[in-house]
């Protein structure tokens, strides 16, 4: 059965779809399958120009308005997506290939509590401040940046594309998004919800892209801020064409998050952390915990247990609710993470399990098995470079200042977790730790009550929570005079 999923058109501009056929094909293709399921074209400057300009002119009046005003219409789209949710976790599951069972519950949901939850703080998160300075006063409000420009990754292309409107239009600024050219439609699904919730026309646009149509969009005179979700490199040339111009910047960049595991540790509760931080999403998220520090002493019951959960995980379907691990979002992907595990195996990592390709799944699919590597090294490639994919370090550490030390040895700055029963040491040791978004006794969960953000080269900025308003607005102070000008001229 041939999947399709085929937009209206390529770009939503000004309340609309928007063609241009001048622009290069863009091919959606099924993971699971390798079909091609739509074909859109990427934006040319034209298009770019027209975005950025129904941007332009709707935003004043819609910063002009209350945000409680602003706040109902992000409400309604969070109504309108959780009544849409198995229709845009589908879509999700065809865009990504992650399997529906994970998509239900965790894309299009967690991009309807981002509305919902902007919605509700846009009037509260955006006060300024009375300041008495005795017969005079000044006072702060927050105001809107204007244009921005978001651009999104291809592992959560749903949720991004939330986590950046959401507090953009709370602010009241307006937004143009390109979605990764791998996953270019659920972004479109978002544009159209927000209209059907009552947003004026060209305050969220899409638009699809590569690598030529970002540049457009972060050099643009009329553009204010931008938001970017990738990988380092991306993000040092992002950051430094938007500095040319001054332009606010967040970065939510990648990681080499370590997860520590102290032998009081709950293995079990240990286990599945490591599994979700590592496997959920088939391994393509970017705060997992791939640097896996275990305590010496329970090193040989965590691999053997471990080694039983994997090999235990359902490969298959992304659409078969029974799945619990699907493809690769590419074929690119695929290959890249397959030369990961061959670099770990000829550096002398010692494989527990998985390692290769499937058997039970197609053969056009990009599929990996879930791997896990113990005996790993500080010095492996494995252990150093991001691989954003399926794949378990497990590396072993005898104290509690080796291991912080070892976890900081990176240039990432993104996630850490900890796993202990000593709940003092738990404290002290994410106090200690190099990154922005921490867990203990947990990992990877991310309510969008929470900031979320990285340090060091995995970025700066934070997305979600009362943080994220702070990044799409700027504090305007007034100082009032309230007596005769004294001058000594």
């Amino acid at each position: 059965m041939i999947l399709k999923a085929q937009p209206k058109a390529s770009h939503f501009i000004d309340g609309e779809y928007v063609e241009d056929e001048a622009g290069s094909v863009i091919e959606s293709i099924y993971p699971a399958t390798g079909e091609v399921i739509a074909r859109l074209h990427a934006a040319t400057p034209a298009i770019v120009e027209k975005a950025i300009a129904a941007a332009k002119r709707a935003q004043p009046e819609w910063s002009a308005m209350s945000p409680t005003a602003r706040g109902r219409i992000l409400k309604r789209a969070a109504d309108i997506m959780r009544q849409r949710n198995r229709e845009l976790s589908e879509l999700e599951t065809l865009d990504t290939g992650k399997p529906i069972q994970e998509t239900i519950v965790a894309d299009p949901t967690s991009g309807a509590d981002c509305f919902e939850f902007f919605g509700g703080i846009a009037a509260a998160g955006l006060n300024g401040a009375y300041i008495p300075l005795g017969g005079d006063f000044a006072y702060t409000k927050r105001v809107p940046l204007g244009v921005c420009v978001g651009i999104g990754a291809w592992n959560y292309p749903q949720q991004i594309a939330c986590w950046k409107g959401a507090p953009a239009l709370a602010a009241g600024n307006a937004m143009v998004f390109k979605p990764s050219e791998n996953t270019p439609l659920g972004a479109l699904a978002i544009a159209e919800i927000l209209h059907q919730a009552g947003l004026p026309k060209g305050l969220y646009n899409v638009i699809q892209g590569n690598r030529e149509t970002g540049p457009l969009l972060v050099n643009h005179p009329d553009v204010a801020k931008v938001s970017l979700t990738g990988s380092v490199p991306t993000g040092r040339k992002v950051a430094a064409a938007a500095a040319g111009s001054l332009k606010h910047v967040t970065m939510e960049l990648g990681g080499k998050s370590p997860l520590i595991i102290f032998d009081d540790a709950d293995i079990d509760s240990a286990i599945g952390g490591a599994m979700l931080g590592n496997f959920y999403s088939t391994g393509q998220v970017c705060s997992n915990g791939t640097r896996v520090f275990v305590q010496r002493k329970i090193k040989a019951e965590f691999l053997k247990r471990l080694k039983a959960r994997t090999e235990a995980i359902a490969i298959g379907d992304p659409m078969d609710e029974g799945t619990q691990l699907g493809p690769m979002v590419s074929w690119a992907q695929r290959d890249k993470v397959l030369s990961y595990i061959e670099k770990g195996k000829a550096e002398g990592a010692t494989l527990v399990t998985g390692g290769g390709i499937p058997n039970n799944v197609s053969g056009e699919g990009y599929y990996v098995q879930p791997t896990v590597f113990a005996d790993v090294t500080d010095e492996m490639t494995i252990a150093r470079e991001e691989i954003f994919g399926p794949v378990m370090c497990v590396l072993d550490f005898d104290d509690e200042a080796e291991v912080i030390a070892r976890g900081n040895a990176t240039e990432f700055g993104l996630s850490a977790g900890v796993f202990t029963a000593d709940l003092t040491r738990a404290h002290r040791v994410v106090d200690q730790l190099e990154a922005g978004t921490l867990w203990i006794n947990t990992y990877n969960l991310c309510p969008v009550e929470i900031p979320f953000g990285g340090s060091k080269q995995s970025g700066f900025g934070r997305e979600n929570s009362l943080a994220a308003l702070e990044h799409y607005s700027e504090l305007k102070t007034v100082y009032v005079g309230m007596g005769p000008v004294v001058a000594p001229y």
